[in-house]
């Protein structure tokens, strides 16, 4: 799929892919300059030092001619971290926040503010203006510890105040945050890296403790989606495919107005070919598609399912605010540190 006229403006393709290493192949540089995709994301695989990634940014962005193209990581903390130490800050775990505030609800959002801020300026040195976190999921018992410490706490109140607080350090270093993953993910059972999560709670339930932390953030920018089945919601398919859990509950109940973006469809809590899951996931009604593994073969597939994005959420993509000047690093560093002293051990 090629890039199309829309009311005299050029529209991207409605997806963001990855590549396979630390620089772009030339069937990489001919893929991307002729599907135009929204943006990109990198993974560890992608990074191996400050002055590859910031080329390697500054590549795939020269593919599609729009140096604006968002360019968008994982950069939670913990064990979700893309870059690491010693190159770049070592973030600890959502879950540290979580247990500062059982004892200080506000050193925890201080704590947490600075931490996504200390993120934000690693990103935003290389040229990174979107990170996928923070993660708004509420864990309970017996869930699969696939969300486990990424997620803040147990206390739906507590995880929007703390995700309010990171988002509010990355928008303050001029990186956008991504909310994830809407309605939750938190009672899954399997991983759906794996697997296609089913949850049988009831309406009640989801509304009390899953969908809070996303209706106090739904004036975020970007959020992006669960690939799970919610039987009070639509028993048949996972809210990233479901025209019901998008508008009834996403954009409806929950009140989420931003750019909707599909969690990675290459995972395999979907099936059926990729053009397939692509153009399913945009009939249900996501913004845009992500799709993560790089390979070109799969990236080739879900061109075939894209159309152009709509205007309004490429704008959005492209509101980044100007970085406030006189950030001290290391006192922020000093600060945070005399912070999460303070934190019992603990996890959600």
């Amino acid at each position: 799929m090629s890039n199309v006229e829309a009311a005299g403006t050029r529209q991207p393709a409605a997806a963001i892919f990855g590549c396979i290493g630390t620089t772009l192949t030339d069937e990489e540089e001919a893929f991307f300059a002729e599907t135009d995709p929204l943006g990109f994301i990198l993974f560890a695989r992608n990074c191996r030092n400050p002055a590859q990634v910031a080329a390697l940014v500054g590549a795939l962005r020269q593919t599609v001619d729009r140096p604006d193209a968002p360019v968008l990581i994982d950069q939670e903390g913990g064990r979700v971290a893309r870059l690491r130490p010693p190159n770049w800050y070592g973030a600890p775990p959502a879950a540290v926040f979580g247990a500062l505030a059982e004892s200080g609800p506000d050193a925890a959002a201080e704590a947490a503010r600075l931490n996504a801020r200390l993120i934000a300026a690693d990103l935003a040195a290389l040229g990174i203006d979107v990170d996928c976190a923070p993660v708004l999921d509420v864990p309970v018992a017996g869930a699969h510890d696939i969300i486990g410490d990424r997620a803040f706490c147990r206390s739906p109140e507590a995880v929007a105040m703390l995700g309010r607080a990171a988002c509010e350090g990355f928008l303050d270093g001029g990186v956008l945050p991504v909310i994830k993953h809407v309605p939750g993910h938190g009672r899954a059972r399997s991983d759906s890296h794996l697997d296609l999560p089913v949850v049988e709670a009831s309406l009640d339930e989801l509304r009390s403790a899953d969908f809070l932390p996303f209706r106090a953030l739904a004036d975020m920018p970007l959020a992006m989606t669960a690939h799970v089945v919610y039987t009070a919601l639509d028993p048949d398919r996972p809210a990233t495919l479901s025209p019901r859990v998008i508008a009834d509950v996403i954009r409806g109940e929950i009140g989420f107005s931003g750019v909707l973006i599909s969690d990675d469809i290459g995972m395999g809590a979907l099936g059926g070919p990729f053009d397939m899951r692509a153009a399913a996931a945009l009939d249900a009604g996501c913004d845009v598609v992500l799709h993560c593994s790089g390979r070109l073969d799969e990236m080739r597939e879900v061109a075939g399912g894209l159309r152009p994005l709509d205007s309004t959420p490429a704008r959005r993509m492209a509101e980044r605010g100007a970085v406030p000047p006189g950030f001290d690093r290391a006192r922020a560093a000093e600060r945070l540190s005399a912070l999460l002293a303070q934190a019992p051990v603990s996890s959600p």
